[in-house]
């Protein structure tokens, strides 16, 4: 479940009082291990994911970043010329010690009982935050940037594509099991700007991880994706997440059998009546086919939600039958999943 731990849980928020900063709760071993094994002793998930944040790297390669709890990630120093770039370094990764050891103590805590995930941002998602210095709702400047400057920002994204790579090697190495990309603001791009701007970066970094880690499955999530699904799919990624304004039928009808899907229900509906969240479920699950679906929701967990709504989805999603939904005895061939 997408941003698994976090605010709706009790023992999270009391957490937080305790250790009110962000980066020291995301950047200390024994905080990170604790949060990420909140949800699978309340819930038992199918994975453990690190509690993290796309944007840790950064000070390993060069950038250093604060995150402030109103207005959020603020880099005081924004890349936006030649003299920025120079400010670049390949990624430190003894500097992210932290993430390896966390990974190594959560494959022991969980064993075979769940699945340890990792996950970074894309290149062009992180150059966002860079670039812009903050949080932003238009993406004007590295936008402008596309035409303005064309040759920094692809320096940019060339330098953060080598960082991202070894950044998953060095999660993989350390036990993660799955490395889900998030693309997040790919989508405020026009397709063909993604085609140029994005997927180039994203499918290089996926080469290079099947190189080093063939075994590894890869997820690509971009939010807003409902015009880039079958471009995304041409990055090579075994598993494409959608978010809930796709329908998932409509979404296996353009990607076919032959990719994973992951996703994708409504987080709101975790606020609706039990029944209705239930229906959504199985109406998902039905919509997504017999195979290779990872049922999650199109979103992260809000904040505010009701710990007993997500309770009732792995609760639900664990009776599920397939000879059920689809009248005929049919079991999922699990192997195919990833």
């Amino acid at each position: 479940m997408m941003r698994q731990a976090g605010r709706y849980m009790a023992v999270y928020r009391k957490l937080a009082e305790k250790y009110p900063s962000f980066r020291v709760r995301s950047e200390t071993v024994n905080l990170i291990v604790e949060i990420s094994l909140q949800p699978w002793r309340a819930f038992r998930p199918d994975g453990v994911i690190i509690f993290s944040d796309i944007l840790t790297p950064l000070p390993a390669f060069g950038v250093p970043f604060d995150i402030e709890e109103v207005k959020g990630p603020i880099i005081t120093s924004p890349i936006r010329s030649e003299e920025g770039l120079k400010a670049l370094h390949p990624i430190e990764l003894d500097k992210l010690h932290f993430v390896g050891e966390s990974l190594r103590i959560l494959r022991n805590e969980v064993e075979s009982g769940a699945a340890v995930l990792g996950f970074v941002g894309a290149p062009w998602t992180i150059a966002t935050y860079i670039v812009e210095g903050c949080t932003t709702r238009t993406y004007a400047t590295i936008k402008g940037m596309c035409h303005t400057a064309p040759h920094i920002l692809k320096g940019l994204l060339s330098h953060l594509t080598q960082a991202i790579t070894d950044y998953i090697v060095f999660q993989v190495n350390s036990g993660a099991q799955c490395i889900q990309i998030f693309d997040s603001w790919g989508g405020q791009l026009t397709p063909d700007m993604w085609e140029k701007w994005s997927k180039p970066y994203i499918t290089e970094i996926v080469s290079k991880v099947r190189k080093g880690c063939p075994q590894i499955p890869l997820v690509l999530y971009i939010n807003g994706n409902g015009g880039l699904l079958e471009r995304m799919k041409g990055t090579g990624v075994d598993v494409i997440g959608l978010d809930w304004t796709v329908d998932m039928k409509d979404g296996r009808r353009r990607l076919g059998d032959g990719i994973g899907l992951q996703g994708n229900v409504d987080p709101a509906f975790l606020f609706s009546p039990l029944p209705a969240l239930t229906e959504e479920i199985q109406r998902v699950v039905r919509c997504a086919g017999r195979r290779r679906h990872i049922l999650n929701l199109g979103h992260g967990v809000l904040v505010g939600t009701p710990e007993e709504a997500v309770a009732h989805f792995f609760d639900v999603t664990r009776e599920l039958r397939y000879d059920q939904l689809f009248g005929e005895d049919l079991a999922p061939d699990l192997a195919s999943v990833l």
